[in-house]
């Protein structure tokens, strides 16, 4: 399946899943809120999590999304960039999250200067996935 097709496909949709490896070898999976953003998808998540971990010793994943009638879906396969931690209530970090948040939500948060903390207090990063290969099927 054509990557840029599947991207418009997938920029429509908020929800997946998001799958990463193991030290042990074996999948780990995460329900998710993403946007699609110049062909990259992009997730917010917490440095403790463990796709967090499962993605800092091996950055291949699966971005595995589904049409609320599951009549389409496509599973991207692709490499990820972390972002850094949020260290600072006006770092890139936190603008990224929020330009996420805002992309995801469609409207602004109601207080920036609290979620903009609040993204270093739960010492949020993002996801950068990109995609590499696409299949499945749209109807």
């Amino acid at each position: 399946m054509d990557i840029e097709t599947a991207l418009e496909w997938a920029a429509q949709r908020h929800s997946a899943v998001l799958i990463t490896i193991r030290s042990n070898g074996r999948p780990q999976s995460s329900d998710i809120a993403y946007a699609v953003t110049d062909g990259v998808i992009k997730i917010s998540v917490t440095g403790d999590r463990a796709k967090t971990r499962n993605l800092e010793h091996d950055p291949r994943a699966v971005v595995h999304i589904t049409s609320p009638d599951t009549w389409s879906y496509i599973s991207f396969e692709g490499d990820v960039e972390l972002s850094p931690i949020a260290a600072s209530p006006d770092d890139d970090t936190v603008a990224e999250l929020a330009t996420l948040l805002r992309d995801v939500q469609g409207k602004d948060h109601p207080g920036w200067d609290e979620f903009n903390q609040a993204m270093v207090d739960d010492q949020r990063l993002v996801i950068r996935f990109t995609p590499s290969k696409a299949s499945g099927q749209i109807h």
